[in-house]
């Protein structure tokens, strides 16, 4: 099987999702996996999806996107307790209590690591990946942290990158459970943490697997165009 390079949206703690998927996905030594951020919070094992992800590290080679959420528990966990209450107010209190309530004193090295070195960006010949958003005249890495991590298509929507790359993105929940589909642009958060879906890609052939919460594989896969 040749290389692939695969991308998979937003998890938001569902670990019986993100294990059913990586079962169909069956990534290996030669694949690429681009998580793109938004590991943590709302669902119920946010501590699961980290440990799965460090393991899956160990089975192909992963880049991890920083997510705005993964960002803020990473905050936290670093001594900003002045954050501490508005992380809880956006799903951080679910993380809290995968963890038993022992943040950050209990936070495993390992995790802490794995927070620590997440990216910013991520690019191949033919796409780049990040978060949230990007503003099409920068290049990647003069991006600025607000628009990668937490500005929402729905407030801006950006146009083809300068460097004529397709960009591959989260963060924005597509409600309808599909992929948005801008020729340019496709946003892989397809609102598992709500009714919807874990999203994953061949980024090359544009296959799509999409999970539910429990992990039940959809079988209707469509795109969405604008």
């Amino acid at each position: 099987m040749a290389e692939r390079t695969i991308a998979i949206g937003d998890i938001h703690g569902y670990s019986a999702a993100l294990d059913s998927m990586l079962k169909l996905v069956a990534p290996t030594p030669d694949d690429t996996l681009v998580v793109l951020g938004d590991f943590v919070d709302r669902g119920p094992d946010s501590r699961g999806v980290i440990d799965r992800l460090i393991e899956l590290g160990r089975q192909c080679r992963l880049v991890t996107i920083l997510g705005n959420h993964d960002e803020m528990m990473r905050d936290v966990c670093r001594g900003h307790a002045e954050l501490l209450g508005n992380w809880l107010m956006f799903g951080g209190d679910a993380t809290l209590a995968s963890y038993d309530g022992r943040l950050p004193d209990g936070l495993p090295p390992a995790h802490r690591e794995f927070l620590d070195t997440c990216e910013r960006t991520f690019e191949i010949d033919t796409h780049f990946f990040t978060h949230a958003n990007y503003y099409s005249n920068l290049p990647l890495h003069h991006q600025p942290r607000e628009a990668l991590r937490w500005e929402s298509l729905r407030d801006r929507r950006p146009f083809p990158h300068m460097s004529g790359k397709i960009a591959i993105v989260g963060h924005t929940a597509q409600k309808d459970g599909e992929v948005l589909d801008l020729g340019y642009l496709k946003c892989l958060d397809t609102w598992l943490y709500g009714d919807g879906w874990l999203t994953a890609m061949d980024v090359a052939t544009e296959e799509v697997w999409q999970v539910d919460k429990k992990g039940k594989p959809r079988r209707k896969k469509n795109k969405k165009s604008a």
